[in-house]
């Protein structure tokens, strides 16, 4: 629960707590993300523009998520306690994605395909409905099996049959230009055309150490200490130094997977030793870097 106002909007008749409640201004250069409970700020906050920062006020403070549901049992507004949290979309509701998908975008037909062998376990109704890393549900296959790539051009999606399979984990993106909160890349990597920071891309999952690396576009390479599950373009990353929420750019490109990488370390070692009878190279390399 995060409340965004300008300095001119007025915040609800209710009874708050003194004298440890305070309406906080924001951070003229950035936000922090030392609060526990709020790591959703960051989220929302990393593509605002430091012109709007200077005039945002945030009428909750510090305050958790608990201790605001608290204020509301003790002001009866039993319909804020009894609302579930919202972890999807929440525009589509209840209603089954897909389904949803398809009244906007017309059915374009596909082959699931294992990334292990070329071999087709099934039909689905569009690239486009299934992400990096989510379970593909097959039909007629009762084993889980995994979304490890997309082939917008022959609709294609690449499977592997584990939650923890190689084909999953990547160390490398690209993304856009990246947007500052100060409005600047930070001294450090102006200076080193590198730094060392965190970053995440998905709400509430922990912050991975990484290093970045600046190009003249203003875009960044981002380099993961330890490989990610499921990194998808389109995403934000956003980076972090310390408890500063410095900003964030969107997914663009994806380094080859840990088992393309694995894959490809085997055909070298097999070209040096000499020629061999197995199949021949499987679906894409992944995104040329």
């Amino acid at each position: 629960m995060l409340w965004i106002i300008s300095e001119q909007t007025r915040s609800p008749q209710v009874t708050m707590p003194e004298p440890h409640w305070k309406m906080r201004k924001s951070f003229s250069r950035s936000t922090l993300r030392g609060q526990k409970g709020f790591s959703e700020i960051d989220l929302k906050l990393e593509m605002v523009s430091q012109d709007a920062l200077r005039r945002t006020l945030f009428p909750l403070g510090g305050l958790t998520k608990h201790f605001v549901k608290k204020i509301a049992a003790e002001n009866r507004l039993h319909h804020v306690l009894q609302k579930k949290e919202s972890m999807g979309i929440c525009f589509v509701g209840k209603r089954n994605f897909e389904n949803f998908i398809l009244q906007y975008l017309q059915p374009r037909p596909g082959k699931f395909i294992s990334i292990e062998d070329n071999r087709v376990l099934g039909t689905h109704k569009g690239w486009f409905l299934y992400t990096l890393g989510q379970r593909a549900r097959i039909g007629g296959l009762r084993e889980p099996w995994y979304v490890v790539e997309k082939d917008g051009t022959k609709g294609d999606v690449f499977v592997a049959p584990r939650t923890d399979h190689p084909a999953l984990y990547r160390d490398l993106l690209r993304t856009s230009r990246v947007h500052w909160i100060a409005e600047e890349p930070p001294a450090a990597l102006v200076r080193d055309k590198m730094m060392e920071c965190h970053f995440r891309f998905r709400h509430q999952m922990a912050l991975v150490p990484c290093v970045l690396t600046l190009n003249q576009d203003g875009t960044v390479w981002v380099t993961a200490v330890k490989a990610v599950r499921a990194l998808a373009p389109g995403q934000f990353a956003v980076f972090y130094k310390g408890d500063e929420c410095l900003g964030s750019g969107k997914i663009l490109r994806l380094g080859p997977s840990a088992y393309i990488l694995q894959k490809g370390k085997s055909k070298s070692r097999v070209s040096t030793e000499g020629p061999s009878d197995g199949p021949g190279g499987g679906p894409g390399l992944g995104p040329t870097l």
